[in-house]
């Protein structure tokens, strides 16, 4: 008997790729090697990228400019490729969609257009994710398909390891990230050396080295695990390695307080998570203590990488089958609200997720507030019609905004679902 025959499913997954860029590549390239997953469709704003991919593939390729065109070139041997995602979400022979574009409010229609047209969607766009999330699970789950989270990114791979300690037995205590270097007012310019030397966008480097990814990460895992954050944007205490990370938080208060999000700057090892377990059984603290994990009672677990589109396709075929990885199960616990990276004019047009503008900060989100903070990823071509201060908190007040944009539209459902009575929670139908 074949020693992987449990990794395969029924049928093959024929997915389509929205997004070519650095990780829509890798994605492409996955597909090509994954059993039980066939690529056969690839779109992109800028064609030359999606036809890239085909070529790095060595597939002969068919540019579509119709929905009859794509949904013939699917039905050969042909890679379809395309410029507008919109084909890619609404065509036939399509099982799943994997969106993997840089644009938020397009991912969100994408993904709305998916799912009413009977497709599995797997979300690599973590800001649309997090903005629109709970609108599009209820959505799939209206259509009776799967909306997920993809693997790979941090934020999955936490998700895994809480899996693993709870299942363990262990308390979740902390779940956190382990982020290299942190500068608040990165912008475009700024990070055009580093973007270089790793083939990213400028814009999008920005948006990694200020922490509004890492804010993100965080409240899709807060949003899914029902955890808080401690204070607005964490605490991040600087940690040479991760196993020390217990010396650097009061984890017998975070207990009492109930669990959290967290990360730690500069440790090693480079590119990892981790999450902090409790267990106080005198048996299993002296066996743990054999094993070399510690004392207890609480307990480090990390994982030392996380391989992004190589780990992304796990996503697919389980959304295939109807296990999604990771949901907003909780809802809005926690949202990444808008700071000004310098003072700004009243009229500054704002330009969103790692622009010259603002940096995000993950906070607890409280639908209460009499001065609600504004989401860093709707911070994004609307004008300030206040002067707000460097490091102030942007609010709705400060922007001038058309509630029925679509993005301001879509996040608003997102909102009434997360509310909605009924909805998925950890109890019915989160992570155990």
């Amino acid at each position: 008997m074949d020693n992987d025959a449990s990794l395969h499913i029924a049928y093959m997954v024929r997915i389509g790729i929205i997004g070519a860029g650095f990780m829509g590549k890798g994605l492409a390239y996955q597909a090509s090697v994954t059993p039980d997953v066939q690529c056969v469709a690839i779109a992109d704003v800028r064609l030359d990228r999606a036809v890239a991919c085909a070529t790095m593939l060595q597939r002969p390729y068919r540019v579509a400019r119709t929905a009859d065109d794509l949904r013939a070139a699917a039905g050969d041997t042909d890679l379809a490729v395309c410029e507008d995602g919109r084909l890619i979400a609404a065509a036939g022979g399509i099982d799943l969609v994997l969106e993997s574009s840089s644009d938020t409010t397009a991912g969100g229609q994408h993904a709305e257009l998916a799912l009413q047209q009977g497709k599995h969607v797997v979300m690599m766009n973590a800001e649309a994710d997090l903005l629109f999330g709970p609108y599009l699970m209820a959505l799939a789950a209206r259509h009776r398909v799967t909306y997920t989270s993809a693997d790979g990114d941090k934020h999955a791979v936490i998700i895994r390891l809480v899996h693993e300690l709870r299942s363990w037995g262990f308390e979740l205590v902390m779940a956190g990230n382990m982020k290299g270097f942190l500068d608040r007012y990165a912008n475009p310019t700024s990070s055009i050396p580093e973007a270089q030397k790793r083939n990213f966008d400028p814009k999008m480097t920005a948006g990694y080295t200020d922490g509004s990814k890492l804010g993100i990460e965080m409240a899709l895992v807060a949003n899914a695990l029902g955890l808080s954050a401690p204070a607005a944007g964490m605490t991040g205490p600087r940690v040479d390695h991760v196993k020390k990370v217990l010396r650097h938080f009061d984890f017998d208060a975070i207990r009492r307080g109930g669990p959290v999000v967290e990360y730690v700057l500069g440790a090693q090892p480079d590119g990892g998570v981790f999450a902090v377990g409790y267990c106080d059984h005198p048996f299993q603290r002296s066996m743990l203590s054999t094993l070399k994990m510690g004392r207890g009672p609480f307990y480090v677990f990390y994982r030392p990488y996380h391989l992004c589109h190589v780990e992304a396709i796990n996503a697919a075929r389980d959304a295939a089958n109807g296990r999604p990885l990771l949901q907003p199960w909780s809802g809005f616990r926690t949202n990444v609200f808008a700071y000004a990276k310098t003072d700004l004019p009243a009229g500054t047009r704002l330009d969103g997720f790692g622009g010259y503008a603002c940096y995000g900060l993950l906070e607890n989100y409280d639908p209460g507030a009499t001065m609600p903070g504004l989401p860093l990823c709707l911070a994004d071509n609307v004008t300030l019609t206040r002067a707000r201060r460097k490091d102030e908190r942007l609010t709705w007040s400060d922007i001038d905004h058309d509630p029925s944009a679509p993005a301001f539209a879509m996040y608003a459902r997102a909102l009434a679902a997360a509310e909605a009575p009924g909805r998925g929670s950890l109890v019915e139908g989160g992570p155990r």
